[in-house]
């Protein structure tokens, strides 16, 4: 049975969350803060988060932070605003999914699916991707560059798999939309470009520059074949 960790101080919500999924096959861990959020998760045998973003005191960015310092653990981030600035935001410090308030449960419930999919994926066995510098291993969920380790959300090794094993080719936006979000999801460009974005300072690539995930103009991307 996997787990989730819901970090939300609203309890109302969070025993709805915990009712909904624990009746759909997970086990459902809550916290009402962010440090408490942290202490369970740092206790183990979290498989994923649910964290609001509108917190008092420790709000849900700060506590995303603290994860990303330490841990892997795919995150779907909720929020009351709607706006498109704080979905690129979490994207960008390394969220998996962002679902704004109010939610239809089943939708949060299929985005936490797609995100554990994803999660596993690399658990099958699978043959080491390279090029441009970039090893990818989907056995082993593991991904360097020029033999440094990457430390990558679930969804930034998704998109870069997916661009490593298509080397020397174009995938466009789309595509990239379906590997990040799955293909039941409307997402917007935006937020392909936000993971993009990430993946380039980890990769240590300039934006202005880019030797290993090149953009071509109105279509994708592209990772080079061979060396960068």
């Amino acid at each position: 049975m996997q787990t989730i960790l819901v970090i939300d101080d609203d309890p109302e919500l969070a025993a709805l969350l915990a009712e909904y999924l624990g009746g759909r096959g997970y086990r459902v861990l809550t916290a009402p803060d962010g440090p408490r959020g942290l202490e369970r998760l740092a206790a183990g045998g979290v498989d994923l988060v649910v964290l609001d973003v509108m917190m008092p005191g420790m709000d849900g960015f700060e506590v995303l932070r603290e994860i990303r310092r330490g841990a892997a653990v795919p995150v779907v981030m909720l929020t009351a605003r709607g706006d498109d600035t704080d979905r690129i935001v979490g994207l960008e410090m390394g969220a998996d999914d962002y679902l704004p308030k109010p939610f239809n449960p089943r939708e949060l419930l299929a985005r936490i699916r797609a995100v554990l999919r994803r999660a596993s994926a690399g658990e099958a066995a699978g043959e080491v991707l390279a090029a441009a510098g970039i090893r990818v291993d989907p056995a082993r969920y593991e991904a360097s560059v020029d033999g440094r380790p990457l430390d990558l959300t679930t969804t930034e090794f998704e998109i870069l798999r997916a661009l490593v094993a298509a080397a020397g080719r174009v995938i466009p936006r789309e595509r990239l939309m379906e590997v990040a979000r799955g293909e039941d999801w409307a997402a917007f460009e935006r937020t392909v470009d936000a993971h993009i974005s990430h993946l380039r300072r980890k990769l240590g690539d300039d934006p202005r520059k880019p030797r290993r995930i090149k953009t071509v103009r109105g279509v994708g991307y592209l990772v080079p074949k061979g060396e960068a």
